[in-house]
């Protein structure tokens, strides 16, 4: 491995894989070396495609398969935006082989799944990531701030989360996101999997006991095999006494917001996953108060925006810069990050516990024990 490079390898030219390649150049400690796609010619439109508006610093090769990739001397880790229903696999032999990994989400099928990508990549001695660019973001460690500012929120009592857009016809026949076989989680794995992350790093990583959830819309593309959820709801019951609630949908507006309440005080984000296109973060702290005087009655507003300096994305101090630095940072030293196989386990483990109240129509179900 070069001294203060790492080299990556793209397994599959997914859309968002472009979004990494440009995170990587600018990240100041990684490359693109390698893509491999299941036809040569494929790998190579892709990277011709990306270098036309993004060079990487050095010659990036195609290449014809994902085998061939993994074997490869000039590639330290791997951003593999496969689907959801056959990543495993290649997550482990990754891992067998070597390379760091940085996985697209969900993560897999189920808790077992991600345990053994998790155990693989432990068992080698190299990082294990999943895609959620908002772990990475300077606003989060704002946020926290606020959160534990007594006098702005006071105790945190709900958490409220919403991650949609409506796909039109075509994506609700055709996307591989309406597909039982490669994303039998639909909505609830491609756009709950951030709503119960950030529930959980609100909550200050600690599990839920109990929760119930149901789909409220099903959806089958025309080559699906079965139905998969489209429109999502879920209710999480958490120690003394904090609840949270999130939905999510490919059927209802573009809308990606957050409402933290506290019993002074609430908070709210409106562009938790994908932030708005601006040079700042931003979110809302509220203290709205009730003046009550005879025949007054005055409810008056108390509302702040508070902001920070930080890119939406394509920037260096962009969310998925950070985070792809930060993986190459692990890579290169050595140093692996237990929290982030933490953080797809749980959620993982909560996403479970979803489907398992789905299944048996909304019944509220205990989480895991080992779900802790």
């Amino acid at each position: 491995m070069s001294a203060s490079v790492c080299r990556w390898g793209f397994l599959s030219t997914a859309a968002i894989a472009r979004k990494n390649w440009k995170g990587i150049r600018l990240s100041g400690n990684g490359r693109v070396s390698a893509v491999a796609s299941r036809s040569i010619e494929k790998a190579q439109a892709f990277i011709d495609e990306c270098s036309a508006e993004v060079p990487q610093t050095g010659d990036v090769a195609a290449v014809g398969s994902y085998e061939e990739l993994l074997a490869r001397d000039d590639v330290d880790a791997v951003y593999i935006p496969l689907p959801t229903g056959i990543r495993k696999d290649w997550v482990i032999a990754a891992a067998k082989a070597g390379k760091h990994v940085l996985c697209e989400k969900p993560v897999g099928i189920n808790e077992e799944e991600v345990q053994a990508m998790v155990d693989a990549c432990s068992e080698a001695g190299v990082q294990f990531m999943d895609g959620v660019m908002f772990d990475h973001s300077g606003r989060l460690d704002e946020l926290r701030r606020t959160l534990q500012a007594e006098k702005t929120l006071g105790k945190l009592r709900r958490i409220s989360t919403h991650f949609s857009f409506s796909g039109d016809e075509s994506f609700q026949q055709s996307n591989i996101r309406t597909d039982s076989v490669l994303e039998p989680h639909g909505c609830l794995g491609d756009l709950g999997w951030y709503c119960i992350r950030f529930t959980l790093w609100a909550a200050g990583l600690q599990m839920p006991t109990h929760l119930s959830a149901r789909t409220l819309t099903w959806l089958s593309g025309e080559a699906s095999e079965g139905e998969v959820p489209g429109e999502f709801s879920a209710e999480l019951e958490f120690p003394d006494g904090l609840s949270a609630a999130f939905y999510c949908s490919f059927l209802t507006v573009n809308q990606q917001t957050v409402l933290l309440s506290g019993d002074l005080g609430y908070l709210t984000v409106d562009d938790f996953v994908l932030p708005f296109y601006d040079a700042e973060a931003s979110w809302g702290t509220h203290q709205h108060v009730l003046e009550i005087d005879n025949c007054r009655w005055n409810f008056r507003r108390h509302s702040q925006r508070e902001a920070i300096a930080e890119y939406p994305s394509g920037e260096a101090n962009a969310a998925e810069v950070n985070m792809v630095r930060k993986l190459a940072d692990a890579a290169l030293t050595g140093k692996l990050d237990p929290l982030y196989p933490e953080l797809a386990l749980k959620t993982q483990q909560v996403l479970d516990a979803c489907r398992r109240s789905d299944a048996a129509g909304g019944a509220r179900v205990a989480l895991s024990p080992k779900a802790s």
